[in-house]
């Protein structure tokens, strides 16, 4: 009940708020060690939330939207938190954020000592500098990123992942579907969570393959039975038994060895192995077997050669002229067309469709 948790980009205080409904429900609630605990109440109504934005509107909504949610006195304030004027080093316990994707800064508005750790001017990477630099050691930031962060080749991207795997705790990245920020935004993201250890730790990093957040990947986000959510907290506290699980299945563990040798890459496409499923397709005879009779009798007789069109017109069914030769038969009804196309390997696709006689079919 000690913890002071932040989120520098906070919005409309979304983490924070939800961080506040678990450590009420866990804690403070009837069932918590805290309930009649005035110093842990005090503490969590004026102290241990902090959030920072440079929307004065959303600051607004944020504060409103912590105080309707029984935290009397949220420490939500208007900052620029990658500028000079963010001074927080080493206060927090843990940090929470989503922070602006594909955002770039001039060099003179960033806080120095970010840039000397990433030189860059993409937001997605100051703010993982500015975690570690607000982070108390041993303090627990989980942050969604967008999938670049993972595997970019500049050296800013390589320099903060380095900085990340050798110098503190890496614990787990969670790859999230691409639509899972639908109808806002498409980009694909992950979480990445680390420890502030400022001594390195990080000895075999968890994979997890999301694949349902429990909503609809579509525009209307719908609900859905099944999350994989409940999944990840329950492999996530159970790390240590990961070590048996194949890089064919949803989560694994990779060893620090494997992703520096890796160039630091973070991508779980890098590590995840995919299992192809080898298809048999029947033989043409086959094919043209289960063809209606009026079809097998119009086809006729054909041989395998490189690929032609076949097409009516009203002197009735011919074949372009490709250099191939084919034999057809009778006239086609017109309510019962269909395209064929004849493949050099002895395959034919059907395409059905309804079509005037003096039309070509493709």
């Amino acid at each position: 009940m000690e913890d002071r948790i932040c989120d520098p980009a906070c919005g409309t205080s979304g983490f924070l708020v939800a961080a506040g409904e678990y450590i009420k429900e866990t804690y403070l609630g009837e069932n918590g060690g805290y309930t009649h605990d005035k110093k842990a109440r005090d503490h969590y109504h004026n102290r241990m939330f902090t959030g920072y934005d440079m929307d004065r509107t959303m600051l607004r909504i944020g504060a409103m939207n912590m105080m309707t949610h029984g935290i009397s006195n949220p420490q939500i304030a208007y900052k620029d938190s990658l500028s000079d004027q963010n001074d927080d080093q080493g206060l927090y316990t843990k940090i929470m954020a989503n922070p602006p994707f594909k955002g770039s800064l001039d060099y003179d508005r960033v806080a120095t000592d970010l840039t000397k750790l990433t030189k860059t001017k993409k937001t997605e990477l100051l703010f993982l500098a500015l975690f570690l630099r607000m982070l108390k050691n041993g303090g627990r930031c989980a942050s969604i990123v967008p999938d670049g962060v993972l595997f970019g080749s500049s050296k800013a991207h390589r320099d903060i992942r380095k900085e990340i795997v050798e110098n503190h705790r890496l614990e787990a990245i969670i790859s999230m579907p691409s639509d899972v920020f639908k109808p806002y935004a498409g980009v694909s993201t992950a979480v990445i969570i680390f420890t502030k250890t400022g001594a390195g730790g990080t000895d075999h990093m968890w994979f997890y393959d999301m694949r349902s957040d429990g909503f609809s990947l579509d525009d209307k986000r719908t609900p859905l039975k099944h999350s994989d959510i409940p999944d990840i907290i329950a492999r996530f506290h159970a790390r240590q038994e990961e070590q048996k699980r194949e890089r064919t299945e949803q989560s694994f563990l990779v060893s620090k060895e494997e992703i520096v040798g890796n160039g630091y890459d973070l991508s779980i496409n890098k590590y995840k192995k995919v299992e192809y499923v080898r298809v048999e397709y029947p033989p043409t005879r086959d094919i043209m077997a289960s063809l209606p009779g009026h079809l097998q009798r119009t086809v006729g007789l054909w041989m395998p050669q490189p690929p032609r069109k076949a097409y009516q017109n009203s002197s009735g069914s011919r074949s372009e002229d490709l250099g191939v030769q084919s034999f057809f038969h009778g006239n086609w009804p017109a309510e019962e067309k269909a395209g064929l196309f004849f493949s050099s390997v002895g395959r034919v696709e059907i395409f059905d469709y309804k079509i005037a006689p003096s039309e070509p079919y493709f």
